[in-house]
């Protein structure tokens, strides 16, 4: 093997590896944010509200105060009842967001069927607070016709 071809195939080895190493990390962010969106949806889900804000990113508290939120939630949030299922539809990992500060986000969109409302979308986006820990940014339910809690969010609107 001449030098050409080493050089080549330790310039395409390189690429690789740091393509391979980004996928990875990507992932990594992507589990970490849905594990915080999980934690989320469970303090909500229990009507644990006051301690979901105290859990929210710190863009999140600064769009919302946490009074706001509890009222808002609690009054809209139990029309859909108990949550039966929850699945991943899709994520989208991104580092803009409109109305929201450059960062790291990844957006998670949620299949879910409660007692009140069988099919409903939530979408939840957590983003990397400035401590390194992945937390909620924007949380939205969208269920069709339940009063006036057929469509709800706060936070980032993507």
């Amino acid at each position: 093997m001449n030098i050409k071809t080493k050089n080549s195939i330790s310039i395409f080895l390189t690429i690789f590896l740091f393509l391979s190493s980004s996928v990875f990390a990507q992932e990594d962010n992507e589990k970490a944010a849905i594990a915080a969106a999980q934690e989320f949806l469970a303090l909500v889900d229990s009507g644990q509200y006051e301690e979901s804000w105290v859990e929210a990113s710190s863009f999140f508290k600064s769009q919302v105060t946490q009074e706001q939120w509890v009222s808002q939630i609690s009054r809209l949030r139990p029309l859909f009842g108990q949550v039966i299922d929850r699945t991943v539809k899709n994520t989208k990992y991104m580092t803009k967001a409109p109305g929201a500060p450059d960062g790291e986000y990844v957006l998670i969109v949620f299949q879910a069927s409660f007692e009140n409302k069988k099919e409903a979308i939530e979408t939840i986006t957590p983003m990397l607070d400035p401590d390194g820990k992945w937390r909620v940014s924007g949380y939205f339910i969208k269920g069709g016709h339940l009063g006036s809690g057929g469509a709800f969010g706060v936070g980032v609107d993507i």
